[in-house]
């Protein structure tokens, strides 16, 4: 075998175990995986950060810009202590994490980030926000209706404590007892409602 042969054998070597390397992070990569990376806002500030920003970053700018996010300020307004604990935080958890699953390439050493294919899988992901959500309005409406039931009940209930007590003709005959009972499962049926319906 040449010298020229060798070379070519070493390179086929190298390309076929980083085309291995890559397809078992990507099989790796289940739904389940990625819900836990993006847990953590600072992940998903991370990633954002690296989609709007191409090529190598440096983790300074991008802890900078990530605890300007997660404390709604400008960058010009953040104190030290706020850009101190996000650049700790990402320094020793978040970019290890996300570099040992193969979404970002994070030199320790030059103190620069980068993104990579595999972060692709990703921004389907961090492009559904909770006002951009399709069921997120269906779920605030349910939640205003369910507290309009309770409301409604409260209101009622009061009513009938109310009228009982001061001599309504109707309710004045109803035992104490009967009014309480009333109330409490007028109460009850409210919850078992929206316990079954909602």
């Amino acid at each position: 075998m040449s010298a020229v042969e060798d070379q070519y054998n070493d390179v086929e070597k190298a390309v076929t175990t980083d085309d291995k390397e890559e397809e078992s992070i990507d099989h790796e990569l289940s739904k389940d995986k990625i819900f836990h990376l993006l847990q953590t806002p600072r992940r998903r500030g991370v990633l954002r950060y690296l989609k709007e920003n191409d090529g190598p970053v440096e983790m300074r700018d991008l802890a900078e810009q990530v605890a300007a996010w997660e404390n709604n300020t400008t960058l010009q307004a953040l104190t030290s202590d706020e850009r101190q604990r996000v650049y700790i935080a990402l320094y020793q958890s978040h970019l290890p994490k996300l570099d040992k699953e193969g979404i970002i390439r994070y030199d320790q050493n030059r103190g620069t980030v980068v993104r990579t294919e595999l972060a692709n899988r990703l921004d389907c992901y961090l492009n559904v926000s909770a006002t951009d959500s399709p069921d997120s309005h269906d779920e605030d409406s349910t939640a205003t209706r369910w507290e309009v039931y309770y409301l409604g009940a409260s209101v009622l209930g009061t009513i009938i404590l109310g009228g009982s007590e001061l001599g309504v003709p109707l309710l004045v005959t109803l035992p104490a007892v009967a009014i309480g009972g009333g109330i409490v499962a007028l109460f009850l049926l409210v919850t078992l409602a929206q316990f079954f319906f909602h």
